[in-house]
């Protein structure tokens, strides 16, 4: 389960911010995982429950996840449509050929610390 690995990262990550702010506690986490990042959701969440329970500065961390519909651009005509599954087919033109595009990012968005 890499989701372990990420959330390990993303732990990193906010000891680094604390300490460039002079934080002691991390009240909230916001991320936002695109659909075509590979990421579950729910491993992530639960790998940021158990990892951040271990440490002080994230014990009591409120983790909040935006997940995004993934955009898809059709071949036909080169529509934009964002659903959570790829499309049968273009609404505009009835193309079947899609490319997904981006939503495949995982991000940190904000994270308030006290």
């Amino acid at each position: 389960m890499h989701e372990m690995s990420l959330v390990q990262g993303l732990l990193g990550q906010l000891h680094k911010l604390a300490r460039e702010h002079n934080k002691e506690k991390v009240i909230s986490v916001c991320m936002e995982i695109g659909p075509l990042s590979g990421v579950v959701i729910d491993s992530f969440q639960f790998g940021f429950d158990i990892l951040a329970k271990d440490e002080a500065l994230t014990r009591d961390a409120k983790l909040i996840i935006d997940s995004p519909p993934a955009t898809y651009r059709c071949f036909g005509c080169g529509m934009e449509i964002k659903a959570e599954q790829r499309p049968e087919s273009c609404l505009h033109c009835s193309e079947t050929l899609f490319s997904p595009e981006g939503s495949d990012d995982l991000v940190l968005l904000r994270v308030e610390m006290e």
